[in-house]
């Protein structure tokens, strides 16, 4: 039988998250039921809660950054067992035939498109799918994956399910190790996961940011160097010389500042949305050393377990803060002035404290 899920949801791009409860599906054949012990909090909450990229679907639950624990799985179920730590990030269905799909690049879906953990249409029950600011989940097994870290560490294991995979996806896909010298802009909730997986690649890794104040923090993540990318004379000197340049920002910015710091045949990849579009960069930027500039998503299922599991082996957590349900209007707040190293992660069991 279907389930009472209790949550927090926004019911329109100016109402505040508030206590919400719906109906989660029952588990069937394929699927795993979560009980969620914690969800990460991403800036892409606040904007599809806030209705700023518009389609929001109200009452919008956020939130795709889950870890916790099995508690039910359906009779195919395979892979995971009652009591199992695990983990659900930004997808939960796919049409699982496609050439992307059949590749485990479920997020590049060419039939349906990926359905989202939260705002995406929901193919089994109806409606719009609801996501883990909630206190349990279900979800098929393909989109569920294994978290190998300690029990201690799973608050700061929920944000790699999103800001980990975008980070780490595009490192794996341009080989990014031991040899190269690859940069990290912006010092932020990607950031900061850029420099850990890049250092522990074996890259040589600049950190580039705006802020003085931030280079002993870029240091301590694992950045060997921090060049303070407002000035022109430390970013001439890099100029002509990486491989690889990570580029996080969210925000417009002037792309060329960093273009002509890759070496021949180098690549930035952009991970970050801004909300208005970044200036046209030099076409002659790019002609010149042959370079190439690039945008990369999240990354695949298959890809989501090989991070977890480099994480693990790695040693490498998200910083995060915790917070209880009932501060997310706070934490929302906090973000949008980056008051937070880095990445804000609620503790589920605060909303068995809330209104029923």
């Amino acid at each position: 039988m279907p389930t009472q899920a209790h949550a927090y949801a926004a019911q329109s791009g100016e109402s505040p998250l508030a206590p919400f409860n719906f109906q989660r599906r029952d588990v069937g054949p394929g699927d795993v039921s979560i009980d969620i012990l914690y969800c990460g909090v991403c800036h892409s909450d606040l904007h599809t809660a806030r209705g700023e990229w518009g389609g929001t679907l109200y009452p919008c639950v956020p939130g795709h950054e889950i870890v916790g624990r099995v508690t039910a799985i359906g009779g195919d179920v395979t892979d995971f067992a009652v009591g199992e730590l695990v983990g659900v990030g930004c997808m939960v269905d796919s049409c699982g035939h496609c050439p992307s799909c059949e590749a485990s690049e479920q997020q590049f879906c060419e039939t349906t498109g990926m359905v989202g953990t939260y705002n995406g249409t929901d193919t089994i029950s109806g409606g719009h799918t609801y996501g883990g600011y909630s206190d349990h989940i279900v979800v098929k097994q393909d989109f569920v994956v294994k978290v190998g870290h300690d029990e201690k560490d799973l608050a700061a294991v929920a944000p790699l399910l999103c800001a980990g995979i975008t980070t780490y996806s595009p490192l794996r896909h341009w080989k990014v190790g031991p040899g190269q010298k690859v940069g990290v802009v912006g010092i932020g909730g990607l950031g900061h996961m850029g420099i850990k997986l890049a250092a522990a690649m074996g890259a040589h890794v600049v950190a580039f940011t705006t802020s003085p104040d931030k280079v002993e923090a870029a240091k301590a993540l694992g950045a060997h160097e921090v060049v303070i990318s407002k000035d022109d004379a430390a970013m001439a000197a890099h100029a002509n010389s990486f491989h690889f340049i990570l580029n996080t920002v969210a925000a417009s910015h002037d792309l060329d500042r960093f273009m002509v710091l890759l070496r021949r045949d180098g690549t930035m990849t952009l991970v970050g949305a801004p909300e208005h579009p970044h200036p046209s960069p030099s076409v002659w930027n790019l002609l010149m050393n042959r370079r190439s500039l690039a945008g990369s998503p999240i990354g695949g299922i298959a890809e989501t377990q090989e991070m977890l599991d480099f994480c693990r082996d790695n040693g490498i957590t998200a910083d995060v803060e915790i917070i209880p349900i009932d501060q997310i209007e706070t934490a929302y707040a906090r973000m949008l002035k980056s008051d937070i190293k880095y990445r804000f992660v609620i503790d589920m069991a605060s909303l068995k404290q809330q209104p029923a």
